[in-house]
């Protein structure tokens, strides 16, 4: 009966606790109303979501996201150094091809989000057989140790979580 009610857990807490934040204000009303949505949303899209991930390790899944909070503080320290002193010139903007070991559709999703969120990387493409991303970099000295960073530092962790 509850699994009917709240087939999302995970989504209706960040429903409701998004609502609240966007508020700005604590309000019973709020409150009720972002518990309504945070409901009835889940509720709507379940059936959109027949094989949703799971995540299998939330202490890696936690450590991840501290890995790349982080790593978006520094990413935007160097790139804001790059733009405000070095001469266009100087830059080494590459093309990497990173191959995925990773399967899972959600996985390869939050690995792509991950390095477009990461200040000085984009991905712009995914292979057509799932099995590389395209990444450009805007200052990538050694386009290989890029491609060697963001499978050790993202991709592993990520086989963790959803393996």
């Amino acid at each position: 009966m509850l699994r009917k009610l709240v087939p999302h857990p995970g989504l209706t807490l960040l429903l409701i606790v998004t609502w609240l934040m966007l508020v700005n204000e604590f309000k019973w009303g709020s409150l009720v109303f972002a518990a309504i949505m945070g409901i009835i949303l889940p509720i709507l899209t379940a059936p959109y979501w027949p094989d949703r991930p799971l995540i299998r390790n939330w202490p890696a899944a936690v450590e991840y996201v501290g890995i790349v909070i982080w790593d978006i503080i520094k990413s935007n320290i160097t790139v804001a150094m790059i733009v405000l002193f070095r001469p266009a010139a100087k830059l080494n903007p590459a093309w990497v091809t990173v191959p995925l070991d990773v399967t899972s559709p959600e996985a390869i999703t939050v690995l792509a989000g991950t390095i477009t969120m990461t200040p000085g990387t984009v991905t712009a493409d995914l292979s057509a057989d799932g099995k590389a991303l395209l990444v450009h970099c805007l200052d990538a000295t050694d386009p290989d140790a890029v491609r060697d960073d963001i499978k050790t530092r993202y991709e592993s962790r990520l086989k963790r979580i959803f393996a």
